[in-house]
Order: structure tokens, then sequence, then C-alpha cells
């Protein structure tokens, strides 16, 4: 299936001409093979899927959840501890959640914007190489209004796209300006 359908050009794209279309569609299938499929929280390649059984971890499932309805608080969550106490377990959890809540009511956008789970096993989800190209074409596919952004942004420098750049250019470029405009 061709990865380029999923692309919903911005509004205004009808005064677009067949060129721009191509950049728009050539600038995704880019983004498109540099994603790691992978490291998304419901992958086949992560199956069978950890999650926390009924009634446990309940106090730190409600104090993410928590943080995550809550505006003043940061919603950058951070899970550590050591290799099979459980965090991607809670963060399977808290995904499948997210997925199934909409930003606002009679939106089709999903409060998950993107997950990237690293592993050990696979070469490409060892390092934070394709971190911000996984999350931005994660993101790109649910909140269309970036996408021109990260449009704009590989084709002024296509090298964002490659796993050994600068992980702040790559931040910055990729991730930071599209979402400042959500």
């Amino acid at each position: 299936m061709d990865q380029c359908q999923y692309f919903h050009l911005p509004p205004h794209s009808r005064f677009l001409t067949s060129s721009a279309v191509r950049d728009y569609e050539g600038t995704w299938e880019k983004l498109s093979q540099v994603a790691v499929k992978g490291a998304e929280y419901d992958s086949r390649e992560r199956q069978p899927h950890p999650q926390c059984l009924e009634g446990t971890r309940v106090d730190l499932l409600n104090y993410i959840y928590e943080s995550l309805d809550d505006r003043e608080k940061n919603r950058l969550i951070w899970l550590h501890g050591t290799a099979g106490v459980g965090k991607s377990a809670v963060a399977f959890t808290v995904a499948e959640r997210m997925r199934g809540l909409k930003v606002a009511e009679g939106s089709k956008e999903r409060r998950l914007a993107g997950t990237f789970f690293f592993s050990r096993k696979h070469t490409k989800r060892r390092t934070a190489g394709f971190f911000f190209a996984t999350l931005v074409y994660q993101i790109a596919s649910n909140f269309t209004s970036v996408q021109e952004d990260v449009n704009e942004a590989i084709k002024g420098n296509p090298a964002l796209l490659d796993p050994d750049k600068s992980l702040r250019d790559q931040m910055e470029a990729l991730f930071l300006r599209p979402l400042r405009r959500l």
C-alpha cells in the first residue's frame, strides 16, 4: 500500500501545482521510509504487547493520566527503572488509553501524538538516531496541521532525516517548530 495516500495536503492545496503536490508526496515518502514503524506502541514487531493487568499499578497509572489531563502540567513523562520492572507495560497501557481519546469533541485527532519504544534487539530502535523522524511521522499523520511545516523543514534540509544528524537540529526543525504551531 502506498504510504503517500495518508498525507493530507493543507486546505489551501487546491492552489498547488502538480509539481508542488509531487514535492509534498516525495517528502512524505522519504519521511515514511525513515520512520521506524516497529517503534510504535502497537507494532507487530513488539508482540506480544505487554500491558498492565487490571487492578495493577493503579496509583502510577492514575498519576500519569491526571498529569496528561492537566493542561498546566508538563506532558512529558519519563519512565525509568531496571529491566523487567514493567516500563513497557505501563507505557503501552497509557498509549492504548490515549489512542482511544480524542483531542476535542468531534475531532478526528487523537490524544496520542506518537510513541517510540526503544529496544536493544533492533538496530534502528537502539539509538535516538531515528527518534524524531519517527515521532514527527506519527504526529503529522495524526495532526495534519503540522504537515506543511514538516514538509518545509525536510525540503529545506533533507539531511534532517539522516540518523547521524545532530539530535538538536532534528528536534528543533522536525519536532519543536511544527509543534509550536499546534
